[in-house]
């Protein structure tokens, strides 16, 4: 069953979150007004060792005031592929420069309300180049071990839905090799 969008208008815009408002009928006929935020695209690195570890990072998210461990992400700027987009977050947060970087997964977050994309990439050749150069993003980069994060999305110490995705996806058969 598919919606017909007849229009669309502004309600808020911003660089970072754009609200909007479309004119749609819905399969049984249904016409009225249904909201949906527009956000940049979503860029997420996936850094693995040879000792089978994943870089993360510990930050703060002030708008839920929680603390978490999270792969290293971005958005996704104008002109910027999904990939290099991650591979700039990745140095930007941890000091770490992927080398060969594949596509991991894909995943659209809230496909019903919003339509960022997450592209995760993955990259087991990642170099240290040095201190992050961006301050405001992380407490900490950790190697973390893949072993350890079952535990830690049972304790809910990965809780970023780019984070999750990516992470389980290395836990999969046949992707933490």
């Amino acid at each position: 069953m598919r919606w017909t969008v007849h229009g669309e208008h502004t309600l808020h815009d911003t660089p970072w979150v754009r609200l909007r408002s479309l004119d749609v009928t819905q399969p049984d006929g249904t016409r009225g007004d249904y909201h949906v935020v527009r956000l940049r695209d979503v860029a997420v690195t996936a850094a693995v060792d040879d000792r089978r570890r994943v870089l993360m990072m510990w930050r703060h998210r002030f708008v839920t005031d929680t603390w978490a461990w999270e792969l290293p992400m971005g958005l996704v700027e104008d002109g910027e592929s999904p990939q290099a987009a991650a591979a700039r977050e990745l140095e930007e947060e941890t000091g770490w420069r992927p080398g060969t970087m594949r596509e991991l997964i894909y995943a659209q977050p809230a496909a019903g309300i919003m339509d960022s994309r997450h592209f995760v990439f993955r990259t087991d050749d990642a170099r240290h180049m040095g201190e992050p150069t961006e301050r405001n993003e992380s407490d900490k980069p950790a190697w973390i071990p893949l072993a350890d994060v079952p535990g830690m999305i049972a304790r809910r110490e990965i809780v970023s839905s780019a984070t999750l995705v990516g992470v389980m996806a290395l836990l999969l058969p046949g992707t933490a090799t």
